[in-house]
């Protein structure tokens, strides 16, 4: 296993919808208001309490509702490092990884349910528990990864047309 990073965890239901991440009353305004309403109506201190870092765990469905992208950007902008749920909404998984969110699908992460803090590798896919459990998530295809490790689709594009762009240097 490659090297660990620890995250605080924060803990959410099922079917969290769009609505919770980004409340149709804040749409109006930047992504700055929007996140200080993030999640108020589930956990009222998240937005203000919530650290670069953290990873939100979440029961089945997280993300069902509208196609609303800032539900995915708020919580880059708010500094998540990654949601752990069973399943997400087609919509909200492919937004997520637009912006930047990495989305870890985990069948058992009910078992994250009494954990504080958890640790990951290095590429997202094992989940290691307080008592050393090893939960592995579903893979993810390396070009979403990449987007991710990119800042989302429009600075992975930027990225592979400065590449495309070098120089080509002749032997």
């Amino acid at each position: 296993m490659s090297a660990l990073t620890q995250h605080r965890i924060w803990h959410l239901g099922a079917d969290i919808d769009t609505d919770v991440l980004a409340p149709g009353h804040a749409m109006k305004h930047g992504i700055e208001v929007i996140a200080q309403h993030c999640l108020e109506s589930v956990l009222p201190n998240f937005a203000s309490e919530v650290k670069k870092g953290d990873v939100i765990v979440a029961g089945p469905n997280f993300g069902i509702g509208s196609s609303r992208e800032q539900a995915a950007q708020v919580l880059v902008h708010l500094g998540i490092a990654a949601v752990i749920a069973p399943s997400y909404s087609g919509l909200y998984f492919r937004n997520a990884f637009n912006v930047g969110l990495l989305l870890l699908t985990c069948p058992q992460a009910d078992l994250l349910r009494n954990q504080e803090l958890l640790s990951r590798s290095s590429n997202g896919l094992e989940l290691v528990l307080s008592d050393k459990t090893t939960l592995e998530c579903e893979p993810i295809p390396e070009f979403l990864l990449q987007m991710v490790q990119a800042g989302g689709l429009l600075p992975s594009l930027k990225q592979r047309l400065q590449k495309s762009h070098a120089p080509i240097e002749v032997s």
